[in-house]
């Protein structure tokens, strides 16, 4: 443990930019992310939202600024006993994982930090986990289909289940729901809403660019746009029609509706 450990940020960006060929990806971004918050970022595409995933899951450096990781500094810490703490499932990862492999070793590989099945004796331990992450997100029916075969939205709930297979402190979601069609869609965020509930699932960051897709349970929001954070903090203050105009650059009412969250354009005057 760094020597962080009492404090409870699981994430600190002081002043981070990214910079890449001249040009800010991530500008000066200050964000702390505390033990047991569901975060969403939010914003327009090319905003930055994805470049702050990848500093979060210590795969991408800072060009300038601090990071702290779940206690240890990015630059001072070894990642690769950092990352199997972190749990990360995005488009991204789909890419990488064998097609040929079955639903449940995709998921088992998570445990022994491989991408590829090497036959080896799993635990029955770890056979029980994978079986019950995987029916966490309804996808017990599927176990002996291979990967390669399964549609936009079965990938995306095999990889949710594959990130929580380390028993990550914190857990990376970039856009999960992306491709899904309405039935698809709300059946992952109704899914993810049972998880950010569970006081014992980890800390959770997830990226969207639709308010839509933000799941009962998120509890933060961060607003960015040209690699600048608009606003941060409390769903409930920070989600507002103001802030979201300014995020996507034109006028957008939010509308809370019991649990869910829903955004339209205003007519032009």
């Amino acid at each position: 443990m760094g020597d962080n450990a009492l404090m409870s940020d699981v994430l600190e960006l002081e002043d981070v930019s990214v910079v890449r060929e001249g040009r800010a990806l991530v500008d000066q971004v200050s964000w702390s992310v505390k033990e047991g918050e569901r975060w969403i970022i939010l914003g327009p595409n090319g905003a930055g939202k994805t470049t702050l995933l990848n500093i979060a899951s210590s795969y991408l450096f800072p060009s300038s600024g601090g990071v702290s990781i779940l206690g240890d500094r990015l630059g001072k810490v070894d990642v690769f006993e950092l990352r199997p703490r972190i749990g990360m499932a995005g488009i991204a990862l789909a890419e990488k994982l064998p097609k040929r492999q079955t639903v449940l070793q995709t998921v088992l590989t998570a445990a022994y930090g491989m991408t590829a099945s090497w036959q080896e004796s799993y635990e029955d331990v770890d056979e029980q986990r994978a079986r019950a992450f995987l029916d966490r997100l309804g996808m017990s029916e599927y176990l002996d289909r291979r990967f390669g075969t399964l549609s936009e939205g079965e990938r995306k709930r095999t990889l949710i289940a594959r990130a929580l297979m380390t028993d990550p402190e914190l857990l990376l979601l970039d856009e999960p729901a992306a491709g899904l069609d309405l039935g698809g869609r709300e059946d992952l965020v109704r899914r993810l809403g049972r998880l950010a509930r569970d006081p014992l699932a980890p800390s959770m960051i997830m990226v969207t660019h639709h308010v839509e897709e933000i799941a009962p349970g998120f509890t933060h929001v961060l607003m960015i746009r040209q690699g600048k954070v608009l606003a941060a903090g409390p769903l409930e203050l920070e989600l507002t029609s103001r802030n979201l105009s300014l995020c996507f650059g034109l006028p957008l009412l939010v509308e809370q509706s019991g649990d869910r969250w829903t955004a339209r354009g205003l007519p032009m005057s």
